[in-house]
């Protein structure tokens, strides 16, 4: 019965066509990255502010980065940073970036995880492929990991690629000599009634199903070591091991995402680095950002020589920015008021800087833009109205933002 109904699905998705492919890779930033050390340098403030850091000129006249990030800079044309995301809440998880909501109000009115509303939106390029993977590993400080499809359903919860669903993916329970078999079978059959249009016809939509059933190919799509050495070498590693309570700063996450959505993925989630400074802030930064340098230039310049820049967008933010002043420890301590997002891809305008901060970096002077706005930009990017309606689990219709997200009008 189950190979029957997935024939029944693969010849009714080529009779249908294909749908186009548009994607989103999210990369979260544990813990809250500060942005007056690597976006939004202050170098005429105060010590106590400037920190440590210069600013170095960047491939877009007048913008300027963190002197610890000389590939970004090369790349920044095809980036915009946004340097007045407002509206976020004083709090360490990934609910806000993930959903558009508290974690409290996500786990009371069991909000979905952006890529779930996706899922259930546009459903899978393939049937071989989920739309939504989770990149994210079980992280100590739980607030931090990634929340499901909540009032949508289990059916529409994220691919987790560190745990059981990976493994499963991998069809362990089924031996393909079994399968190998039935084919065989197929093919004398096929070659016994080949003369009819239908069972032609069918013939071509049991192949597929059974190409679907010993598929590998989302399992081959996290396998960097099928990548061309050079590719891999312009990422970098960085390293598996968890920093604090947070997330690895693995560079190999980001060429497993890219290709994610190159296998056919609509939504890659990856949790990357930690980045709560609250003591050591600059030896911390001098440690990470160079590797993050490294991983999300090339990332930017590998969606643009793929020649996915058009369909993939790239967001890369975490949950808030840190504290204007450095504190008795070197570091700087949470700060909800402002923070800074990079945008890269998805056919949006690029080379731009989207509003500013005062002269101590803590709060929005120019166009505040609301986290929400990016959330309902990643909505539009894909061919979604962020103001659609999806049907919950109990076919409730609920709309994917709330009224007064709307798409950063200066990136369409």
């Amino acid at each position: 019965m189950g190979g029957l109904t997935l024939e029944n699905l693969v010849r009714a998705e080529t009779a249908s066509g294909k749908r186009s492919h548009k994607a989103v890779i999210m990369v979260y930033l544990s813990g809250g990255l500060a942005h007056q050390d690597s976006f939004d340098l202050k170098p005429d403030a105060p010590a106590e502010i400037r920190g440590e850091f210069s600013p170095i000129a960047t491939s877009v006249p007048g913008m300027q980065v963190c002197e610890l990030m000389p590939r970004l800079a090369e790349v920044m044309d095809r980036c915009s940073v946004i340097r007045s995301v407002v509206g976020q809440r004083d709090e360490h998880s990934s609910f806000q970036s993930l959903t558009g909501y508290t974690m409290d109000q996500t786990q009371r009115e069991r909000r979905p995880n952006f890529g779930s509303c996706v899922s259930k939106a546009l459903g899978p390029t393939d049937p071989v492929i989920p739309p939504f993977v989770d990149l994210f590993p079980r992280m100590q400080h739980k607030p931090y990991n990634s929340y499901g499809a909540g009032y949508l359903g289990a059916a529409f919860d994220q691919v987790r690629a560190d745990g059981e669903d990976l493994a499963s993916m991998k069809l362990r329970f089924i031996e393909s000599p079994q399968f190998q078999k039935r084919q065989s079978l197929l093919s004398e059959l096929d070659q016994l009634r080949r003369e009819t249009d239908r069972v032609s016809t069918l013939s071509e939509s049991y192949r597929k199903a059974f190409g679907v059933l010993t598929s590998s190919r989302l399992v081959d799509a996290m396998d960097v070591a099928k990548e061309d050495s050079g590719t891999r070498d312009r990422y970098g590693v960085g390293s598996s091991k968890h920093q604090g309570d947070g997330a690895p700063l693995w560079n190999e996450q980001l060429l497993v995402a890219r290709r994610l959505v190159e296998a056919g993925v609509r939504v890659v989630t990856v949790a990357y680095g930690f980045w709560d400074t609250h003591g050591h802030n600059f030896t911390h930064m001098r440690k990470n950002l160079p590797t993050f340098d490294q991983g999300l230039a090339a990332l930017v310049q590998d969606l643009h020589e793929r020649g996915l820049s058009e369909d993939v967008t790239l967001c890369v933010w975490g949950e808030f920015g840190r504290t204007p002043k450095i504190n008795k420890d070197a570091g700087r301590d949470h700060w909800a008021p402002v923070q800074a997002a990079l945008l890269a891809g998805g056919g949006m305008r690029m080379g731009q800087v989207i509003g500013s901060t005062d002269k101590t970096g803590g709060y929005a002077e120019t166009r505040p833009v609301h986290y929400r706005d990016i959330l309902a930009t990643l909505y539009h990017n894909l061919g979604l109205d962020p103001h659609s309606y999806v049907n919950d689990v109990n076919d409730r219709p609920v709309m994917l933002m709330s009224e007064e997200a709307r798409p950063i009008r200066e990136l369409l």
